[in-house]
């Protein structure tokens, strides 16, 4: 119970595992379409950063998105540089598993990635999705600027009126400005594309999100 309980629980910066100095080594190219994984990105691409429990079957969502040039999974919100798996699994990191969405905005915009973000998943459930348990399974969205920022705010506050509708729970995503992204290894890239019968514990909570069907997440 102790355990669980300080794996439910944010650890103080001062509590966190120290980590390394150097990133830890992860695949080159995307396993799917064979994309670099890391900068440079194409002129023009833009980038978005999301967390919705276990990054396997996360990441498989955004790289299905037309428009979307490559995902990475990795590490983020938390405090320890250059984490492993294994440190972020025992939550003294502080980070969640996250996915990095590199995007052409002229073909799929920043809303309908969070579109993809809320209907895969269900944010009302604090540290957990489904039974995965744990802070780096938080529902969150890191931003990189105030137009994302705002717009997810805005997209938080239209679909949380939607489940509220439905007799759910209030939605309990964080909505921070993106910090350091570390990279997750190799094996984790497009896991379920390498494993198609891996493990995904996604699931969403059957409501739609608006986002568009003609209602615009800033109205």
């Amino acid at each position: 119970m102790f355990n669980l309980r300080k794996k439910i629980e944010m650890p103080s910066p001062d509590e966190a595992l120290k980590g390394r100095d150097t990133p830890i080594p992860t695949a080159r190219t995307h396993f799917v379409n064979g994309a670099l994984l890391k900068a440079p990105y194409p002129a023009g691409a833009e980038k978005a950063l999301f967390g919705l429990g276990c990054f396997w079957g996360a990441e498989r969502k955004f790289w299905q998105v037309s428009g979307v040039i490559v995902t990475a999974v990795g590490y983020s919100a938390g405090y320890t540089p250059n984490p492993t798996y294994e440190e972020v699994c025992t939550g003294r990191t502080g980070h969640n598993e996250v996915v990095l969405v590199v995007y052409d905005p002229t073909e799929v915009s920043y809303e309908m990635l969070l579109k993809t973000f809320w209907e895969n998943h269900n944010p009302t459930q604090g540290m957990q999705q489904g039974n995965d348990v744990g802070t780096q399974y938080r529902s969150g969205i890191y931003v990189f600027s105030d137009a994302q920022r705002e717009a997810a705010q805005a997209s938080m506050k239209l679909y949380g009126a939607e489940l509220s509708r439905r007799g759910m729970a209030a939605i309990t995503t964080e909505i921070k400005d993106a910090d350091a992204f570390y990279f997750a290894e190799d094996y984790h890239q497009q896991y379920l594309a390498k494993n198609p019968d891996g493990y995904c514990g996604l699931g969403g909570t059957g409501v739609s999100c608006p986002i568009g069907t003609g209602v615009s997440a800033a109205e």
